[in-house]
């Protein structure tokens, strides 16, 4: 398996950080775990596209995860050339924003259904809520699901994937929380969204410093990789992005409290998952 961090940053537009999504590739499959800012972009500069995922799954319904989920859709739909249905899991409330989505793009459709005498379907898209247990099976690849903690944000999942003796751990935004550790438990990469609240409490805005109370900090990944017994953690979805110069401050706060490999991702940063 490959994991390749499609978009590290976080709501906050940046010239260099697309929005957060990470894909997997294993062997045939290609898996895209959430759809943030620009992800059909960072697909491009990774070999593929939206007609070639073998599935979409959500993490959460925070806009900056979903930012680009009509793009995907609407991508897939326009570039294959028979109907090519998206499979789409996320929690409850999937369903609706899905719904939502092909109501808002109702006149592009439309539009395009009217233009091109070859495309006679409609979008189709295939919807799996899911809260825990067993996501989907094939090409050798299993995936499951465990609830995470991202309160008020609810519910919210962290997804496991499987494939030739390798794990790989997607945990999205998530505090510390059982869910978290059954999740990541032995894994041999671990995905995790991280802030410093040292950083966040210097900006003079309150609903900033809120973010605080609900994502994972620097200290609390690592603690939760070395509590698991994980490979490698990989930090994404950085708040804030670190400045230029100030990456290694990021590392060596989590090293101080795990003994493993430590990623600071950046866009298209790619690793390789040890397979037995």
């Amino acid at each position: 398996m490959e994991v390749i961090t499609l978009g590290t940053g976080s709501p906050l537009p940046d010239p260099n950080r697309a929005g957060p999504a990470t894909l997997i590739k294993a062997e045939g499959t290609h898996l895209l775990f959430d759809t943030g800012r620009g992800v059909l972009m960072r697909c491009a500069s990774a070999g593929t596209g939206a007609a070639f995922l073998s599935a979409v799954f959500l993490t959460h319904l925070h806009s900056d995860h979903i930012t680009d989920l009509n793009d995907v859709i609407t991508s897939r739909w326009v570039m294959s050339p028979t109907p090519n249905p998206l499979r789409v899991f996320g929690p409850p409330g999937t369903e609706k924003v899905v719904r939502s989505l092909l109501d808002m793009l109702e006149d592009d459709i439309s539009y395009r259904l009217e233009h091109h005498a070859d495309l006679t379907w409609q979008p189709p898209v295939e919807v799996v809520e899911v809260t825990s247990g067993h996501v989907l099976a094939e090409g050798g690849v299993t995936i499951t699901a465990e609830p995470t903690d991202h309160s008020p944000v609810r519910p919210t999942v962290g997804y496991r994937v499987e494939h030739g003796g390798g794990t790989v751990a997607i945990a999205g935004d998530t505090v510390p929380c059982d869910g978290l550790d059954r999740l990541v438990m032995g894994a041999d990469v671990y995905v995790q969204t991280v802030l410093r609240p040292s950083l966040v409490e210097q900006v003079p805005m309150q609903r900033f410093k809120d973010t605080i109370d609900y994502h994972s900090s620097v200290v609390e990944a690592a603690e939760t990789a070395a509590r698991a017994g994980v490979g490698t953690l990989v930090m994404t979805h950085l708040v804030p992005a670190p400045f230029p110069g100030t990456e290694g401050e990021w590392v060596a706060e989590a090293a101080a409290h795990f003994g493993g490999e430590i990623v600071l991702a950046q866009d298209l940063t790619s690793i390789e998952v040890p397979s037995s």
